[in-house]
């Protein structure tokens, strides 16, 4: 079941959110430190334009008209230089903020993919997605809208409150003081309506993802009649999504309107008591003009700040989202054993320099001249007790025999004493013991839920174990390095999954430096080959949606295809031929057999032909393994699998 987000009043730890921000900001350190000098230069060029207010007045009231031209001339010049400045660190402002987002984007995806399969399992896929569009789009526009602004405002903010001083401290202590009081009701303000930007995120996130599920689930809404209900449960989300939203721009709303009027009521209360000091002698009319000018602008940087405030408050809480995804734990990845192809059909597993395979499939450290190049051959299978098989072998300390340099990949899987559990406390394999011989066909049976596919999913260590072992060829799979693991396992899934693009490049997502012979000879291994060139483009042929294009058995084939196109040693196929048809399965068999051969397979299934040809096979319920043996040999237990083999045979 999907986790729910819960709200947050604000980011839980804002000085780490900002400081991971401000690291990304490094990256393009160059442009931003730009955009800063241009903005100082644009903010003090305004500062300097309206106090020349100052002198032109002054020069007029005294009648040094002379003066005039010159006075005038500069400040264009300070404002033109302004406007100059505008128009660059705007646009360096915007290539750095893509820059910025381009670099948390591309580390988001990049650690998502390192996510264990459980964090898919539990958390929605509409959750995933609003990280890189309503999140990553927050934090864009807080860089394009705030950095540079930022600075500004606070230049602004700053050299207004000193030249107002210079100006006229008594009229400045007015200012101040309103100052003081807008500053307090955007404190008030800003607190309240963060905790419902926060709200808002989630509410989106969630929205978004009920959205995504109801569309790609079209066809089963259609056949249930479940249009009304969806609308009525999308129009319950989206009512939430908007009293979170409105109740956030509720109180952001009201920032600057506030901050308007009591900024126009301090400009009219200076300009009176100004007027009063202007007769009694106490200030110049230039001072005073140039005085009035800048109180009206004082309130812009307040503005701004507010805005700002908006901003950074909706994008603080999506970078937190961002950045807790990003500190989620990858999957543990500890093993060091790769793996090498040593011939067509050959590959062979590298143990580290200096390394030995011991007792239970566990690293050993060993003396680096001792475990030397592997000397290839031999029919031995790894022991449960011994890591000794086709290689060079040394004795360790205590007296165990220790597999070294390069051990030969034969496919020897087996599970000791394992246990296994999706939820902690809650066991889905017991104490399970089973074990796949070089080029074995193994097939588990058993009713839903019984563990077939766990134990699947175990083998590539999508989970991690919580008792026992499992080796690969005598060695732990917590030794082998998860990319060479997986690499050495080709899978069949009972729900395919194809992405956008040509029939051929699904069948090449198996190898990706295939060529186009090899892609056509893996198709007609997994007999696609005639129904490919019946499509109007043939291998060229266009998929969408997930293969909607295509029938569910053909999709089935493409995903044999391209398993057969990887070439593996192992095979792992779940329920590989359900949505084949007999008569296709019957063509198919052949060409599956092909695929097979020599190397080791487990099977999920339940159509009779392909149980009744595996070499061994496992019944399993709760999770424990009741009965294994050949087809006639469990027969003839009359067992379980009788009773499963006479239902199967009624079905069929």
């Amino acid at each position: 079941m999907a986790a729910k987000t819960t709200a947050r009043a604000r980011p839980k730890n804002l000085r780490h959110t900002l400081a991971r921000l401000l690291a990304y900001m490094g990256h393009a350190k160059i442009s931003l430190a730009v955009v800063a000098v241009l903005v100082s230069i644009s903010a003090v060029a305004n500062l300097v334009g309206t106090y020349m207010v100052r002198p032109v007045v002054n020069a007029l009231e005294q009648g040094h008209a002379e003066q005039l031209p010159a006075l005038c001339a500069f400040t264009a010049g300070v404002y033109a230089l302004g406007v100059l400045s505008a128009l660059g660190y705007t646009q360096t402002m915007v290539r750095a903020a893509q820059k910025v987002v381009y670099d948390i984007r591309r580390d988001l995806f990049s650690h998502i993919q390192r996510l264990p399969l459980s964090y898919f399992d539990r958390t929605r896929t509409g959750d995933v997605m609003s990280f890189f569009t309503n999140d990553v789009d927050t934090v864009a526009e807080a860089l394009n809208n705030s950095f540079a602004n930022l600075i500004q405002a606070s230049i602004q903010m700053v050299g207004t409150m000193v030249v107002l001083f210079i100006l006229n401290w008594q009229l400045t202590l007015i200012t101040v003081a309103c100052d003081l009081i807008i500053a307090l009701y955007i404190k008030y303000s800003g607190s309240r309506s963060g905790r419902f930007f926060a709200k808002q995120q989630n509410a989106l996130g969630a929205l978004d993802g009920y959205v995504e599920e109801m569309v790609s689930g079209q066809k089963v809404v259609k056949v249930f009649n479940h249009e009304a209900a969806n609308v009525a449960e999308f129009f319950e989300r989206n009512d939430e999504l908007r009293a979170a939203g409105t109740s956030a721009q509720a109180y952001a709303a009201t920032m600057v309107p506030a901050t308007v009027c009591i900024g126009y009521a301090n400009y009219a209360i200076v300009a009176v008591v100004g007027a009063l000091l202007a007769i009694n002698g106490m200030v110049d009319v230039g001072a005073l003009a140039s005085y009035v000018v800048f109180v009206r602008q004082a309130a812009m940087p307040i503005n701004q700040f507010t805005q700002l405030g908006n901003f950074l408050l909706n994008a603080l809480a999506g970078a937190e989202r961002l950045f807790g995804a990003m500190e989620l734990e990858p999957e543990v990845d500890a093993g060091t054993v790769t793996l090498e192809r040593t011939g067509e059909r050959s590959w062979a597993w590298k143990v580290p320099d200096g390394m030995g395979i011991g007792a239970y499939g566990k690293l050993v450290a060993q003396d680096a001249s001792a475990c030397s190049e592997a000397v290839r051959g031999g029919e031995d299978v790894p022991a449960r007790a011994s890591g000794a098989c086709a290689t060079e072998t040394v004795r360790g300390a205590d007296g165990t025999m220790l597999a070294c340099g390069r051990i030969p990949l034969r496919g020897d899987v087996r599970f000791h004493d394992v246990d296994f559990g999706y939820v902690p406390g809650h066991l889905v394999l017991e104490n399970l013991n089973l074990f796949a011989k070089p080029g074995q066909k193994i097939a588990f049976v058993g009713s839903t839920g019984a563990g077939k596919t766990t134990i699947t999913n175990l083998i590539n260590r999508f989970y991690e174990i919580d008792g026992g072992e499992i080796t690969y060829d005598g060695i732990d799979v917590r030794n082998i390095a998860k990319s060479d693991l997986r690499r050495s396992l080709g899978i069949v899934l009972q729900d395919t999954h194809l992405f956008t693009g040509t029939i051929a490049d699904n069948i090449r997502f198996g190898k990706l430096d295939a060529t186009d012979e090899e892609v056509r000879a893996a198709a007609e291994a997994a007999c696609a080959d005639s129904f490919i060139r019946r499509l109007p483009e043939g291998y060229d042929t266009m998929v969408t949606s997930d293969g909607a294009n295509l029938s569910q058995g053909q999709r089935q084939l493409l995903a044999i295809a391209r398993v057969a196109v990887a070439d593996p040693p192992v095979l792992i196929l779940d329920e590989a031929t359900s949505s084949i048809d007999t008569r296709t399965e019957k063509l198919i068999e052949r060409g599956m057999d092909r695929i097979m051969e020599g190397r080791t397979t487990f099977m999920i299934a339940h159509r009779l032909s392909t149980v009744r040809n595996a070499d061994a096979i496992m019944v399993l319920e709760h999770g424990k393994i009741i009965e294994r043996g050949t087809h006639e040999q469990l027969l003839a237990l009359h067992g379980e699998y009788w009773q499963l083999y006479q239902g199967l045979k009624e079905l069929d």
